[in-house]
């Protein structure tokens, strides 16, 4: 709270009413023994003018940086009447909307979010959002299998996120599901045909990020109808910006994807150490029995007006707990909210837009590091706005040379894949500029220049 309101006068007069003599005494069933005693760390009180100034000095430490790190987690314009609506109290305060009597006004907020990213993705249904997108590419292999009724089998690309496969492995391990991984090629860094199982008994669905992990737009068309033949669904994990010019998961192939989930944090929703992030799910209307989390419909009250209301809720809060499609009851009402706004805000074309210019920059990025000596482009697959290097030079101390520069170059593929020491993921959106690009290009081109050691290997999967 950026302002408390209540004098001295105020506070001894209200406990006056309640019949209390201090505050400390509305806390006195806390053992004695428990409690602190005065806070001798914290400074004296200053004036409203000293704090601010303080908290933006302490904030300017942290330096002000010129940011090409994606990997799932992306710095995108966000319009100032985003968070100025998503923030006011009958949105930012407004409790899980069991009555719908109460709670029109979030409910027809969420009702426009999953209109928005049923008509994104392509697909029938939306719910009202889950965790975040790891969780939710979790939860969308559990539908699949329970919609395949009997195969426990799933289909994980090496391309995903990594921590998406490690989200995923943790929340479906201990229920007897088997994650087979899929290696991509080595030339095009996409999910690889030939890498895929001749034998497809037990396998229930088969996992498509797109882009995937590396940036590179997968062939969707072809593993969603490889899929289909063997009887397996189809599970789309798509970036939800490149949607905006991407034919959406449900037109992949003859007959669509069965499920999209994803990660909707850059439709409106910043970056932050770490969250808030928005797992968003949509499916076939015919699999919508089996989707996790809440559901909001439109339907006509008693006068003929339009209402809404939450209608399938199958989770552990609202029903018996062996009866639940998802175990996880949090959502994310209000990145879903900001997300909706945003969409609104924009539209098709500003999404569309937002995604152009990003493929954009990207490709004039990728242009600027082909001239650098000791640089190299390992995948010849197709990108959206993000893409992998090679540099003659371990990837860490490079990082810490760029960061010192004031650029976060990309985030370091060291740790997840098998001896790619000299590989790095880079991003570029809309909010890079042709003056960014070429910094950073400079600023690399001396940095490689200064350290390049002969050092080779090829990306494998862990």
């Amino acid at each position: 709270m950026a302002f408390i309101p209540h004098t001295d006068a105020d506070i001894r007069e209200m406990l006056a009413a309640i019949g209390v003599a201090d505050i400390a005494s509305l806390f006195d069933e806390i053992p004695r023994q428990l409690r602190n005693d005065a806070l001798t760390q914290v400074p004296p009180p200053e004036s409203e003018m000293a704090v601010l100034r303080l908290m933006r000095e302490r904030a300017e430490r942290d330096g002000s940086f010129l940011n090409f790190i994606g990997a799932g987690a992306y710095e995108h314009h966000i319009p100032a009447a985003v968070w100025q609506i998503a923030t006011r109290g009958e949105f930012y305060s407004a409790y899980t909307p069991y009555q719908a009597e109460a709670s029109q006004g979030t409910l027809q907020t969420l009702y426009e979010y999953q209109t928005m990213m049923a008509s994104l993705t392509g697909l029938a249904i939306s719910n009202a959002s889950l965790y975040d997108g790891a969780s939710a590419l979790a939860e969308a292999v559990l539908m699949a299998v329970r919609l395949h009724k009997g195969a426990r089998r799933v289909l994980l690309p090496q391309s995903l996120h990594p921590r998406w496969r490690s989200v995923v492995k943790t929340m479906v391990h201990n229920q007897g599901i088997e994650l087979v991984a899929v290696d991509f090629d080595q030339q095009t860094g996409q999910t690889a045909l030939a890498g895929l199982p001749a034998d497809t008994d037990g396998f229930a669905a088969l996992v498509i990020p797109q882009p995937n992990f590396f940036g590179v737009l997968e062939p969707v068309d072809e593993l969603t109808d490889w899929a289909h033949e063997r009887g397996m669904l189809v599970i789309a994990a798509p970036n939800p910006t490149a949607l905006a010019v991407l034919r959406p998961p449900g037109q992949w192939g003859r007959d669509g994807a069965d499920i999209a989930a994803g990660e909707g944090q850059p439709l409106g929703i910043p970056l932050a150490g770490g969250g808030p992030y928005l797992g968003f799910m949509t499916c076939r209307a015919g699999h919508v029995r089996q989707m996790p989390g809440r559901i909001v419909g439109r339907t006509l009250d008693a006068a003929g007006q339009p209402g809404y209301t939450l209608t399938l809720q199958a989770r552990e809060q609202h029903i018996r707990r062996s009866k639940a499609t998802s175990n996880i009851c949090t959502n994310q009402g209000l990145a879903a909210t900001a997300a909706a706004i945003h969409m609104a805000l924009l539209g098709p074309e500003g999404l569309a837009q937002v995604a152009r210019s990003s493929h954009a920059n990207a490709l004039r990025l990728r242009e600027a590091f082909a001239g650098i000596a000791g640089v190299s482009l390992p995948f010849s697959g197709s990108i959206f706005h993000e893409f992998v290097i090679q540099v003659q030079t371990p990837v860490a101390p490079m990082l810490q040379a760029l960061q010192a520069e004031g650029i976060l170059g990309g985030y370091s593929l060291v740790d997840d894949y098998k001896a790619p020491r000299q590989s790095l993921l880079v991003c570029a959106t809309e909010t890079k500029t042709a003056a960014d690009i070429e910094r950073y290009a400079e600023t690399l081109t001396r940095i490689v220049d200064r350290g390049v050691r002969p050092v080779t290997s090829a990306i494998k999967p862990t």
